[in-house]
Order: C-alpha cells, then structure tokens, then sequence
C-alpha cells in the first residue's frame, strides 16, 4: 500500500505540474497554446459571465474547504492521512484543468494597452518575477511537503513528519503571504487588460484575500500569540522592510 500511495501522490505532483505550466502560459497569453485567457472561442456576453463566474467560484469552493482543518480531520477518516494532501493537490489540479479548459474569453472592452515596447517589457518582468517569488516561496516552506510528496515518501519509509515549525525564512521576513503576493503580481501585470482578464484577476484577487482570513485564523489556532505578534509586524500582502529578524510561521 506504501509503495501505491508513493506512485499516487508522484502521479498527483505530475499533473500539477503540467497543469501549472500551462496555467502561467494561459495567464500570461502566450502564443503557440491553443487557448489562453484571451484567446479561444467566444460566447454570449451572459453565457461568458455564467460560465467564467461559475468556474472561478468552483475553483474557490473547493480549494477552501478541502484546505481547512475541520475537512482534513474528517478527510483522513475516508482516505489514508499521507494521500491527504496529494488528493487534496489532485482535486485542485483538475478543477484548474476544468477552468482551463472551459473558460470563455471575453476580449472586449480593453481596460488598457501599454504599446511602448519599455513598459510592455517592464509589466512582462513583473508578471514573471510574480511567478518567481511563487515558486521560491514554494520551496521555502517546503515546496515537496505543500505538494504532498514529502508525506508519501514518509510514508514509504515508515517515518513520521516533524511537527510543522514557526519561522519567516527569506520573504516571510518581511511579508506574511508571499506566494499570494506572487499570484496578484502575475495576474494584474499584463500589457493589455481586457475585461475578461479583469474578471479573472479581480476574482481570483478576491478569493486569495478571503483565503487569507481562513488561512490565518487557523494559523492563529495553531500558533497562538506567536502568530499574532507576526501579524502585526509583518505586512500581509506588502512587504515591510527594515525591520529587525522576526520568528514567526512558514507555512501555506
């Protein structure tokens, strides 16, 4: 059974990641995909906001229930505690994959357009530094344990995870939901804004400072008075720099 769960939450990561590959591309309207945000087949305005809305409220539905303790707790008594989270990362990817698929472009109005190849090439940096600070935000909590490979292997071994640590490594220094910070920055930095992109970003933004609220107050219940000096020293989603070294949670 180790060794299925091992293959199981390889498989889960695997997905992902394909699925989070073309994601960036899709955001960030690459050419050469065969459909990203602003591109594809176009629908009734009425039928593109039903469809657009209903696909985003499922992605925040699902993403915040299965991400709350209370689930967890009851989850764990259906499926085996280390595939929690690669189920969890599995049912997420494919109401990603869904969102992908199914989204309707809707390419007018255009908010803005930025022509001059400078500011084109300074909002595309931002977009791909937003990208960045994901990631290697990712890894500096344990990018392996947030996709649940590390609990598969454990598994695996026999081992037992260490009770999660209350420390602000790199960016948590300075700002208490870096990768958050990463997605807004990738999502609103773009050349040209159109309203479907604006629908996307504003909701998405909408749905990560809510997820922030359930995210902290389950922090809070983990790590008490500890978590809520961090919360007054460290911004939430703008950095503050300039302070002293401060200990507070890495986690996601």
């Amino acid at each position: 059974m180790a060794i299925l769960a091992t293959l199981y939450g390889l498989a889960a990561y695997l997905v992902f990641l394909a699925t989070f590959v073309y994601a960036i591309g899709f955001v960030g309207n690459l050419p050469l995909l065969p459909k990203t945000i602003d591109s594809g087949a176009g629908a009734p305005l009425v039928e593109t906001l039903a469809v657009d809305l209903a696909l985003l409220g499922l992605f925040a539905v699902q993403h915040s229930v299965m991400a709350r303790r209370g689930f967890k707790r009851w989850w764990t008594k259906v499926i085996p505690e280390a595939v929690e989270r690669s189920t969890f990362v599995l049912a997420a990817t494919a109401v990603l994959a869904l969102l992908l698929w199914q989204w309707r472009p809707l390419a007018e109005p255009v908010l803005w357009s930025v022509n001059d190849p400078l500011g084109r090439l300074a909002l595309q940096g931002v977009f791909w530094l937003g990208w960045a600070v994901l990631l290697i935000s990712t890894f500096l909590i344990n990018h392996f344990e947030l996709f649940g490979l590390r609990q598969v292997w454990a598994n695996l071994r026999g081992q037992t995870l260490p009770v999660p640590e209350f420390r602000t490594p790199l960016f948590y220094r300075h700002v208490r939901h870096p990768i958050y910070l990463g997605f807004v920055l990738a999502f609103w930095a773009t050349p040209q804004m159109t309203a479907g992109h604006l629908l996307f970003a504003a909701a998405c933004t909408g749905y990560i400072l809510i997820g922030i609220w359930f995210e902290e107050r389950d922090l809070i219940a983990q790590f008490g008075q500890r978590y809520q000096l961090y919360r007054q020293q460290v911004g939430m989603l703008l950095p503050k720099f300039g302070s002293r070294d401060r200990k507070g949670p890495a986690q996601s």
